[in-house]
């Protein structure tokens, strides 16, 4: 079974399940998504007698308009989750559903057009959700990048100086602090990136 092969989930409470899945996500949480890699995507606070069995599909959505940023598959329910996804030191919240990642195209999403959804969880049919997941085409090539983040820090030693490195980094994050990309071996293309898109850092260039 391929990673966008959707299967029969069985039956649930009410009778046969869905054999694939759409999720929603909120406008917030999408660009939660964006800017930390994930592996999972948890979901609280959902309603409804049928839901999402282990291994099923699923397509990951944002609205407004109504795109397609990923595809996984349901996993184990967690019995606690964290209410800030983003914040290891949050409070722990209920079970949620867990969705592991196969896909993402969280930053080039993919239009869905004539897709009507009727919540945050939506049963699809699967030949709907193949025909989702082919929208996507295969994953592109990886390669290797370097990342950088520089921060001139005043201390009073080079041990010092890295307990405030990361005190900043944890305290601004990738919401404020700009990350520096290029490709392995062309650093004269590197490029910086706040809140996940590249950001212009040439004071120069905004006058």
């Amino acid at each position: 079974m391929t990673d966008t092969e959707p299967r029969t989930s069985g039956t649930t409470e009410g009778g046969a399940a869905p054999g694939a899945w759409a999720v929603l996500l909120p406008a917030e949480r999408y660009e939660a998504e964006r800017l930390v890699h994930h592996d999972t995507l948890e979901l609280t606070g959902l309603d409804g007698a049928v839901r999402p069995r282990p291994g099923d599909p699923v397509a990951v959505l944002v609205d407004e308009p109504l795109r397609l940023v990923g595809l996984g598959r349901v996993a184990s329910a967690t019995g606690e989750v964290r209410e800030d996804p983003d914040d290891p030191q949050s409070e722990a919240g209920p079970g949620a559903l867990v969705v592991t990642y196969t896909r993402r195209v969280l930053d080039e999403p993919v239009p869905v057009p004539g897709l009507a959804l009727g919540g945050p969880v939506t049963g699809l049919d699967p030949a709907r959700f193949r025909a989702l997941a082919d929208r996507i085409g295969p994953p592109p090539a990886r390669r290797s990048w370097l990342v950088s983040l520089d921060l001139p820090i005043e201390a009073a030693s080079p041990a010092e100086a890295v307990r405030l490195f990361w005190s900043y980094v944890q305290e601004l994050g990738p919401r404020e602090l700009p990350a520096f990309v290029s490709p392995s071996g062309d650093e004269l293309a590197m490029q910086a990136f706040v809140l996940g898109a590249e950001a212009n850092q040439d004071p120069e260039e905004d006058d």
